[in-house]
């Protein structure tokens, strides 16, 4: 096993991080490929300079490897997905500042209207029925609204 160590060579370092980036492609997390483009920078690294010791191989790949956390970090949270759809999921966050007419008079504070072939439960001020309201904000399931 120390001979493998110390004749690490270019090749090896490419050769681990090939195989690391591959575990990533089989159990991906964004873990495995930092530790895999760090061994490929290694590698490239004893290219450049053939004289470096395999202690000095073990010092940059460590040094790459906790390098590469803050920079997944900043690139993790700078990638968003585009969402087509962004309310999907919050249909009651869509309705929010939309005016609706209600189904059933809002009395002792509770409601109804209809949306659709949906009926939503309201709150808010005494109403009665037909009288148009808009959504003001969301409580849970129940749709909080203010006369129009």
């Amino acid at each position: 096993m120390m001979d493998f160590i110390t004749t690490l060579g270019p090749w090896k370092w490419i050769i681990l991080g090939a195989i690391l980036l591959g575990l990533e492609l089989a159990a991906p997390g964004a873990f495995m490929m930092w530790l895999g483009l760090s061994a490929i920078l290694v590698g490239v690294l004893s290219f450049l300079w053939s004289d470096l010791s395999w202690q000095w191989q073990g010092v940059a790949f460590a040094v790459f490897a906790v390098a590469s956390i803050p920079l997944w970090r900043r690139f993790a949270h700078n990638v968003e997905p585009a969402e087509d759809r962004p309310f999907l999921n919050r249909r009651t966050e869509e309705m929010v500042g939309k005016t609706f007419t209600l189904d059933k008079p809002i009395v002792d504070g509770a409601g109804t209207i209809r949306v659709g072939d949906t009926v939503w439960r309201v709150s808010g001020p005494d109403c009665g029925a037909g009288s148009r309201v808009r959504i003001a904000r969301v409580d849970g399931a129940n749709l909080v609204v203010e006369t129009a």
